[in-house]
């Protein structure tokens, strides 16, 4: 299982911890991770304002695992949902395919073969299984109650995403952190955007939307909140604090990167899995579970 490792924008300044434990996971299960240093933006942030300057910025990502013979590995939820839907463009119209390699002529790439993106949660379901990752498990993580937060590109829109999981009750990441030993908890909010999407409008109704997340997860009594998209994580665990200000409450919650959770099931220690850099520091987790 070899894969182009694409970060995104968001992982490489905002992430580290997000890439440490994903390196340190994918290694000890069998992924293997190219890294392509052209890899640039998914184009997500332009489709608003120019859609086909968007698409073209996310075929040059393509063409760049093309030439390397590689299916891509994303991290980023929206990376994943944008590269995914300029992917199948491209593989299932020979138009849309002829058309963006004119263009693509002109900074010499092509994009010669299908295209295979993947969410990294969705490598490990899928191609890696629940069995290997409970046979992985040396830390086990029964002293926790976790809550999950698959947010919205992971599965939507779900024409793209082949019926992977279930875009309405979705169950692969709850599954693989079960899989270690955790609980995992239900609470009312589970299925609500992060907010994220309106930072740039209305910053007070992103904080808002986020801050009911955070309610409904302090009433479910959950010892952290895990999530796999790194702009969910600038809502919950970097905006926490603003949060917290703003609307004169405390959470103190822990916000993991999937990831993590499931390497310090596997054993690995907090620093291998950048618990260092998280905003909201998890030290009361990892003593419960005696790292």
């Amino acid at each position: 299982m070899k894969y182009a490792l694409f970060l995104g924008c968001t992982v490489p300044v905002r992430g580290a911890h997000y890439e440490l434990a994903a390196r340190k996971v994918a290694g000890l299960v069998g992924i293997e991770f190219a890294d392509i240093e052209d890899f640039a933006c998914c184009g997500f942030p332009i489709k608003a304002f120019h859609t086909h300057t968007a698409f073209l910025v996310g075929a040059r990502n393509l063409a760049l695992a093309a030439q390397q013979k590689l299916p891509i590995c994303t991290l980023c939820s929206s990376c994943t949902s944008t590269l995914t839907e300029i992917a199948k463009a491209v593989n299932t119209n020979p138009v849309v395919k002829l058309k963006a390699n004119r263009e693509l002529a002109s900074i010499n790439r092509h994009i010669d073969r299908e295209i295979v993106v993947r969410h990294f949660a969705r490598i490990l379901y899928e191609q890696v299984g629940l069995d290997k990752i409970r046979s992985q498990v040396k830390r086990p993580l029964a002293s926790l109650k976790l809550a999950v937060h698959s947010g919205c590109h992971y599965l939507k829109p779900s024409g793209i995403f082949e019926s992977f999981d279930d875009p309405e009750i979705p169950y692969t990441v709850r599954a693989m952190i079960e899989a270690t030993g955790a609980s995992v908890v239900d609470y009312f909010e589970e299925k609500k955007c992060c907010g994220g999407a309106t930072m740039g409008i209305e910053e007070m109704t992103g904080l808002g939307i986020a801050k009911r997340k955070l309610d409904s997860l302090r009433s479910a009594d959950a010892d952290a909140l895990v999530i796999i998209c790194p702009f969910c994580d600038i809502m919950y665990e970097a905006n926490q604090r603003k949060i917290e200000q703003v609307f004169n409450t405390a959470y103190d919650l822990p916000v993991l990167y999937f990831p993590q959770v499931l390497g310090l099931a596997f054993g690995f220690d907090r620093r291998e899995l950048g618990f260092q850099f998280n905003t909201v520091k998890p030290d009361k987790i990892l003593e419960k579970v005696g790292v």
